[in-house]
């Protein structure tokens, strides 16, 4: 009897610690949410393939309290308006803000940036679309 009560009062004990022993990718993040705003290239510039450009923006992150080399920082590239990307850098440090991008030969009036941030098993990979800040990648002539 004495054994079936120490099982389920250690049982009662992990589940009142869990929650504040582990935070997985899925948990909610605390405090202010993370917030990026593309600087370069700016809304309606036009770029010409083979150019080389600084993909530079300025960002806010989540009140995470942990090491941001813990996190990274990935940017993806959209042609229709941020329906569908491809990725144009792997993972990044996020404390980097800019970088310098050899334009594609993919001709549209509707480029978009996403530059996502995460945070390995504190924050969610969360997405950073600038459909604000559409830019247009010209035909080579």
């Amino acid at each position: 009897m004495k054994t079936q009560r120490f099982i389920i009062a250690l049982f009662a004990l992990t589940f009142a610690f869990a929650p504040q022993s582990f935070r997985t990718a899925s948990a909610e993040p605390k405090g202010s949410k993370y917030h990026v705003e593309l600087i370069s290239p700016r809304a309606g510039e036009v770029l010409m393939p083979g150019q080389v450009v600084r993909v530079e923006w300025k960002s806010v992150f989540p009140d995470v309290y942990v090491d941001l080399s813990w996190c990274e920082t990935e940017i993806r590239l959209s042609l229709d308006g941020g329906t569908t990307f491809t990725w144009i850098t792997g993972e990044r440090d996020p404390r980097e803000k800019h970088f310098d991008w050899t334009v594609p030969n993919t001709p549209t009036n509707a480029a978009v940036l996403d530059i996502r941030f995460g945070c390995l098993g504190y924050y969610p990979e969360t997405e950073g679309l600038q459909v604000q800040s559409a830019f247009v990648i010209s035909a080579l002539k």
